[in-house]
């Protein structure tokens, strides 16, 4: 690279994060595969509109890209593709839901999501949102005792408020989401059910969360966090729903798509098929499991008592400690989470009362259940006051034990 000052940059970044612990849930780091394919002159390609129907000459390559990645969707995931469509144009998470509401939801109707301060996202109609200012987003909760989804209450704000489409997915819940109870309620209400699998969708790959499909009229997923991909979204969609979701994606919200993006979801995608991706996912969730185990037991409390999946909650308020504060305690340390609210809070989002904790990442890098307790040591010790610049060097010892992929 001749842009020395992006190359420098580049190099500190790839430094910064070989040497701290990575406890960001919606980051993971992609194969040298994923990189290379993101990497190459299919960043020179223009391929507006679908596999042979493009509006510009030179895409036979390029269909043969989007087609291998669309085969390579349903068959992760044991679709057939009479009954499901695939699009994986979409850019982004975000761009990806505001497509599926602009097809099959009137401006201005009822989506019906978790609320954003117990584990929802952005995207699912939340009030500072694009989603929030075309449709009115009607919030469901957890309980306030068990932090967990009451699905009794959701269908009975789903029977007041009948939304258009009610949204199952989450940025910061850790239990298991019962699809069956969510397909129940949405023909309750005549709603179509959105599952956003995005945080688990790895997971469902792996076959260590159950799988949204047999209940859900579409699945949104990123593939970036669990699934292990490059930086993008697809769109699972029932045939009746296909052509909408397309038309909404392109023309309507995006241009040409990102070629190699594209053929790196495909890259991706062959790898989360393998054997070695099905058991990386079993020990995600047994790192998460003995990390929040471990954190708990150190007298910190991990919201709902634990976790099902890749990531929880941890309220740090309860001993003391804002999460905005905590995270910038233990970034000190060398060790990266985010700030997060939890269930009921009390405090601001901009310093709420919590941290987000995900296991991801690490385990991508090799580590194990020995390592998550020396983790929660290193959480445990730093938000009681141990010195960061101590603790620093034990973080960068034990990350450089681990290289990154």
């Amino acid at each position: 690279m001749k842009d020395s000052a992006i190359k420098k940059l580049i190099a500190a970044e790839e430094k910064r994060q070989t040497g701290v612990i990575n406890l960001i849930a919606s980051e993971n780091y992609v194969s040298r595969g994923v990189r290379e394919a993101l990497g190459s002159v299919l960043t020179n390609k223009y391929a507006e509109g679908y596999p042979g129907a493009r509006y510009y000459g030179g895409n036979e390559i390029v269909d043969e890209i989007e087609r291998l990645a669309q085969a390579r969707a349903l068959k992760l995931f044991g679709l057939s593709d009479s009954a499901w469509d695939v699009n994986v144009q979409p850019y982004s998470g975000t761009p990806a839901n505001f497509a599926i509401y602009t097809a099959l939801v009137p401006l201005g109707a009822k989506i019906m999501g978790l609320d954003l301060s117990m584990g929802g996202h952005l995207s699912h109609g939340y009030k500072v949102s694009a989603t929030g200012k075309f449709w009115k987003q009607v919030p469901y909760g957890v309980d306030k005792k068990t932090e967990r989804l009451d699905y009794n209450e959701i269908l009975r704000i789903a029977k007041r408020e009948k939304p258009k489409m009610i949204v199952a997915g989450f940025t910061a819940y850790s239990r298991i989401i019962d699809f069956k109870k969510f397909r129940k309620i949405a023909d309750a209400v005549g709603a179509i059910l959105l599952v956003d699998m995005s945080h688990f969708a790895g997971l469902v790959a792996g076959r260590v969360y159950p799988s949204p499909f047999p209940y859900a009229d579409i699945v949104m997923t990123t593939t970036h966090k669990t699934l292990r991909g490059p930086r993008a979204a697809i769109i699972f969609s029932r045939e009746k729903y296909a052509r909408a979701i397309d038309r909404a994606v392109f023309p309507g919200l995006q241009g040409g798509p990102h070629v190699n993006q594209i053929a790196s979801v495909a890259v991706a995608l062959a790898e989360a098929a393998t054997p070695a991706f099905r058991a990386y996912t079993k020990q995600i969730v047994k790192n998460a499991q003995i990390l929040a185990g471990e954190l708990s037991r150190l007298n910190w409390r991990v919201v709902s008592g634990g976790t099902d999946t890749h990531l929880f909650l941890v309220d740090t308020f309860a001993n003391g400690i804002g999460g905005k504060r905590a995270s910038e305690m233990l970034e000190k340390a060398g060790i990266i989470v985010n700030k997060n609210t939890i269930p009921f809070d009390t405090r601001s989002p901009v310093d709420p009362s919590g941290i987000r904790v995900g296991t991801a990442a690490l385990t991508t890098r090799g580590m194990r259940e020995r390592e998550m307790k020396i983790i929660a040591g290193f959480i445990n010790e730093t938000l009681r006051g141990a010195s960061p610049i101590k603790i620093r060097k034990n973080v960068l010892a034990l990350a450089r034990k681990f290289p990154l992929p």
